[in-house]
Order: structure tokens, then C-alpha cells, then sequence
């Protein structure tokens, strides 16, 4: 329904509530910069250019300097929770850099805190320094074959959640769910195409027989490309692409070669963060970053901007309300002094300046929270002895299958085969072959669920990490030597009601609580990023990891759709065959 004043200050019947003057408009929409003044009316754009009719004397005024005014940025893929941050904080974060909306599954709290958790969470944004417009999964959890989780999205719900005035498509629609014919999957599409909402894909690594069927599935756009020429199969398919620049998979320089390269137009193509740190975004920023980085790969600031703002905003079906400074559009405006080198000076959200030079006008202010959010684990004191891998007793050898760690941009992790000694019919983890044990346990009391495997690449020579922040079903992973650390580990986690935690010789060195649903906390972004610095360090320095962030590449270990090789609470799980394998392969 029309906002009857807006519609008066527009027409210049009333006068504006704020005006900005001297500026040089970027319009995403024509590609054009040009001198032009904003008039601004019930948080949204009422008129652009000439707008003396709308100047009264309660009219706000905010000089620009001369400085370029830029649509506010839009994430297209944003995991929120995988920050660790609390709604919030996060966008008290990211809006310093000039991010004014994002889409987001709020997935883990989703399968952490069920729906009541994620309207907490989408409330948590009114008023706030960032929109947050939600994609409902296409169901949850992801994982394949399906791990225990708190809460299960399906069908059902899909019937009011794609009705919610939030929802603005079905997010994260597996491949694979679609190519095998996942029936839940399918009636949600069949409910999105219903109520005309936009499907956003999740395909990593496809051939072309496989992006054919997913584009014919009626795939709005993609964000898991993992080279360009994975994307241009896509585009050329019909499938929207969205370019990925995360903490744990920079893939940016790579994949902008689509453009820069493959000589592909740019108007089907925007931005995404998917997964980021508090201490990357204060180190380098988040989506400006993008901006900046897309510019030094050849893109033309224009384009560049256009792929954060307008282009992003037309493929969530959301260019009426986001993406151009346009009438009726929200007033999130940037100021930036050079798109060449683009930093946001002065950021407005709904006409409310909420940035500068890089800090919040105001200080965020968390919600109360409730006993949904608070109260998520169900697990109780684990003991050691759960946490050995059982053989026949007369074995003295086993050969086991690992998961070996790799951090290259691609983010996948290999498998390895191990021999393995055995004392006792325990299968014994051996350092000098950087192989330790690893384990999921599941905390939701949906079952007793404690697998454990083996996994290479940490470097740990003692001790143990947890982490109850793990997407996709949030249960807590733990790697460790030895099994008393590694329960000491999980203890403390579900002592703290989720969090992050190092273990030597049973004592805690190094912890993070993280209360809200066991993923994140109220933290501010400087406050997270000291206690991401010291958990990895003691990870490094006490633990002997050989790797930047241990508990970066522990966070992800679940996610199936990583290949090759992940860990639920099911077990070993083989991501290309989706199947739960015996760590054991034979023993002697």
C-alpha cells in the first residue's frame, strides 16, 4: 500500500523530512553520475535531483561535501550466525562499511531455536543499522545424509514461513536435493513458484548435464561457483550468479574473471560475503572491500557498484524497495569520496546517518533474550570412554580412512588412508602423522550420537578444540589427542551453553561463550575478534596447530556439501556418495 505522505512530499505537496544537497549521484539504474539532491520522507526516498518543491523550513538538511552518493551495499548470501555475532552486533559491524541489507537463511538458529528463534532474530532488526531479509531453506538441515538437529524445517512450515512478510525466496536449495528428487525440497519449490518467490541455489562444483537440470528446476541465481568457468555454464544456462568473497573462501580474484576475462556483461552478476569473521571485516571490511577488490581485478567502478547495489537488489526480486536511490526506495544512502577506491564516509540507513569514518553513530543495544534462545542443549556429562574408536581386541594395526584438511581456495576436504596402531582394541591417534580423533556429539537429546573418526591437517601434537557453532546443524564438533581432553572440551561447551573452547591435560586454556542458541553472542566486533585471536592462538601456541585458525576449518567440518569427506553426528560422512562410512577400513 502507498505511503500516502510519501506520495505528497513526491509530488511536492508536502514538504521532506531530510534533504541531501551537493552530492554526485551514482544511478546503479542508468550508469550515470551526475550533481543531484535527495529528498527524504518516512525513510525512503520521496524525490531526486532538483528538489526545491520538497525544501521546507523543517526540512533536515545533510550536506554530502561533493561527495559521490552510492545506493546502500546488499549482500546476496550471508550466513550471519557463522560470524558468531548476534544479529545485532553484526550489523553494527557491517554497516560501519556501508552494508545496508542482506539476505540471510538465519539457518542456524533455525535448526538451533526453531521458527520462534528466527522471528526473535528478524525482530532484533527493526530499527536497526542493517535490513535483514529472509530466505526460508529450501529445508533444514542440508546435511546428506540428514543429521540430528534441534529443529526440522519442512513442508509444514513452509506453508506460513514463505508468507512471512520477511521471506523473500527459498534459500540454499541443494543441488543434490533437487537432482535426486528430494520430495520435501520439491514441494517448497513447488510453494515458492506459487507465491512467486525467487530460488536461490547452492551447486558447487556441477558439470554441465547437471546445471542444465538445476537451471530447469527454475534456479533463480547461485552463489557456490568454485572457478569462471563454472559460472559461465551457469549463466549461459539462465542462472543468475552471484560472486562469493568469504573469509574461509576468497574466491573473488578467481572467479571475477568471469567478467574481466570471459568478457561476460555484468547485469546478471552481484556480490556475496556467505561467511565472515569479526576480524576480517575489521581488518579489511566487508562488501566495500568486495567493491574494491572487484575494481583492482579490472571491473569498472560503476559496474563494480552495481554488482553490490542494483544487480543483487533485481535478482531478490527486491529493486522496488533496495539497490538505487530512486523514489519510493529506502533512503540507504553512502557517501564515498572516490569509487576508484571506495570507502564509505557517511552511511544512512532509512535516512538516519547510523555510520562515519568507518564507526556506529550509536553504540548497538542487544534485546533481552529469551529461554528459546538460551536453552539450547540437552547434552549431558560425557565421559571419556565414549570418545575411543573400538576394534577386535587381537588386532595390533588399522587402517583408517581420514579426513585430510585442505586450505586452498576451493575449501575442500580430501581423504586419506592411515595405519594406524591399536593397543587393547583402541585405535590410537598418532602425531608424528598429524592424524587426531574427531568427533560430533549430538546435543539436541534427540539421540546418544558421539561417532568418532580421524582427521589431518591441524598440526595438534596435545589437547583438544570444540565448537557448538557448526553450521549445518550446530551439534558440537571436537578434534583432539586424547579422549580425556577431548571430553573435557565438550563439557565445557555445554557447561557454558555453547561456545568455543581449547583443552590441555584437562584444564580450559582458552574459551568463548557463545549463549544465544549456542552460536553466537553480544559481543561488539572488536570484542569477538580478541577472543578469536586468542582461541587461535592457543590453538597454535599451546595446542602446536600448524594452521592460521583451527577452529575456522573446525566450524565447517559438517557441512556436506563440502567435499569430499565431512563429519555429523551420524559419522563419516563421504560427500561425494552420501554415505556414512566406518572410519575402519581393515585392521591386522
Amino acid at each position: 500500500m502507498p505511503n500516502r505522505r510519501l506520495l505528497d512530499v513526491a509530488y511536492g505537496r508536502a514538504h521532506a523530512d531530510i534533504i541531501i544537497d551537493n552530492g554526485q549521484l551514482v544511478n546503479v539504474i542508468t550508469g550515470e553520475i551526475y550533481p543531484a539532491s535527495v529528498a527524504i520522507a518516512e525513510g525512503r526516498v520521496a524525490a531526486v535531483g532538483n528538489v526545491e518543491a520538497q525544501r521546507g523550513p523543517d526540512t533536515q538538511i545533510i550536506d554530502a561535501g561533493g561527495r559521490f552518493l552510492t545506493p546502500g551495499l546488499i549482500d546476496g548470501h550471508l550466513h550471519i550466525e557463522c560470524s558468531k555475532l548476534s544479529v545485532t552486533m553484526f550489523s553494527d559491524l557491517v554497516s560501519r562499511f556501508g552494508t545496508t541489507s542482506a539476505v540471510s537463511g538465519l539457518d542456524q538458529i533455525l535448526v538451533a531455536a526453531g521458527m520462534d528463534g528466527v522471528k526473535e532474530f528478524l525482530a532484533e532488526t527493526e530499527g536497526g543499522s542493517m535490513r535483514v531479509w529472509w530466505g526460508a531453506p529450501a529445508k533444514a538441515p542440508y546435511t546428506v545424509p540428514e543429521s540430528n538437529v534441534g529443529h526440522r524445517f519442512a513442508v509444514e512450515e513452509h506453508k506460513t514461513a514463505q508468507r512471512m512478510p520477511e521471506c523473500v525466496g527459498l534459500w540454499e536449495t541443494v543441488q543434490e536435493f533437487v537432482e535426486y528428487g528430494d520430495e520435501e525440497c520439491l514441494q517448497a519449490m513447488d510453494m515458492a513458484e506459487t507465491n512467486r518467490l525467487p530460488i536461490f541455489g547452492c551447486s558447487p562444483l556441477v558439470d554441465a548435464r547437471r546445471t542444465a537440470g538445476f537451471a530447469a528446476s527454475g534456479i533463480a541465481f547461485d552463489h557456490e561457483s568454485y572457478s569462471p568457468e563454472e559460472e559461465l555454464e551457469k549463466l549461459r544456462n539462465g542462472i543468475n550468479i552471484v560472486i562469493r568473497e568469504s573469509t574461509a573462501a576468497p574466491m573473488l580474484r578467481e572467479n571475477i574473471k568471469l567478467v574481466t576475462e570471459m568478457g561476460a556483461p555484468t547485469h546478471r552478476i552481484g556480490f556475496c560475503t556467505d561467511d565472515v569473521t569479526a576480524s576480517s571485516v575489521l581488518d579489511r571490511g566487508h562488501l566495500d572491500y568486495v567493491v574494491r577488490l572487484a575494481i583492482e581485478c579490472g571491473v569498472s567502478p560503476m559496474e563494480a557498484v552495481q554488482m553490490a547495489t542494483v544487480n543483487t537488489a533485481r535478482m531478490l526480486h527486491l529493486d522496488d524497495k533496495i539497490g538505487a536511490i530512486a523514489p519510493g526506495r529506502f533512503a540507504d544512502i553512502l557517501f564515498v569520496d572516490s569509487l576508484e577506491d571506495f570507502r564509505p564516509q557517511t552511511v544512512i540507513v532509512g535516512g538516519r546517518i547510523v555510520a562515519r569514518e568507518g564507526k556506529p553513530v550509536e553504540a548497538p543495544k542487544a534485546p533481552q533474550r529469551s529461554s528459546t534462545l538460551l536453552e539450547t542443549f540437552k547434552l549431558g556429562t560425557v565421559d571419556p570412554d565414549r570418545l575411543k574408536v573400538r576394534v577386535d581386541a587381537g588386532a595390533t594395526k588399522a587402517t583408517v580412512q581420514t579426513i585430510e584438511l585442505s586450505t586452498g581456495v576451493a575449501f575442500r576436504r580430501l581423504g586419506n588412508q592411515v595405519t594406524l596402531d591399536v593397543v587393547d582394541g583402541l585405535v590410537q591417534p598418532d602425531i608424528a602423522q598429524d592424524t587426531i580423533m574427531l568427533t560430533v556429539a549430538e546435543r539436541y537429546g534427540k539421540t546418544d550420537n558421539m561417532p568418532v573418526a580421524f582427521i589431518q591437517g591441524f598440526g595438534i601434537t596435545k589437547g583438544a578444540i570444540a565448537t557448538s557453532a557448526s553450521p549445518d546443524d550446530n551439534n558440537v564438533v571436537c578434534a583432539g589427542v586424547t579422549s580425556e581432553d577431548m571430553a573435557c572440551a565438550i563439557n565445557e561447551v555445554v557447561r557454558m551453553g555453547g561456545g568455543q573452547v581449547a583443552v590441555l591435560d584437562g584444564e580450559v586454556v582458552a574459551s568463548l561463550p557463545l549463549p544465544i542458541g549456542g552460536i553466537v553472542a553480544d559481543l561488539q566486533a572488536e570484542e569477538m575478534a580478541a577472543a578469536e585471536l586468542v582461541l587461535d592462538k592457543a590453538a597454535r601456541e599451546v595446542l602446536g596447530a600448524k594452521i592460521d585458525s583451527a577452529f575456522g576449518q573446525l566450524l565447517f567440518l559438517s557441512i556436506t556439501s563440502i567435499p569430499d569427506w565431512a563429519m555429523t553426528d551420524l559419522g563419516l560422512v563421504d560427500c561425494i556418495k552420501f554415505e556414512v562410512i566406518d572410519p575402519v577400513l581393515a585392521t591386522e
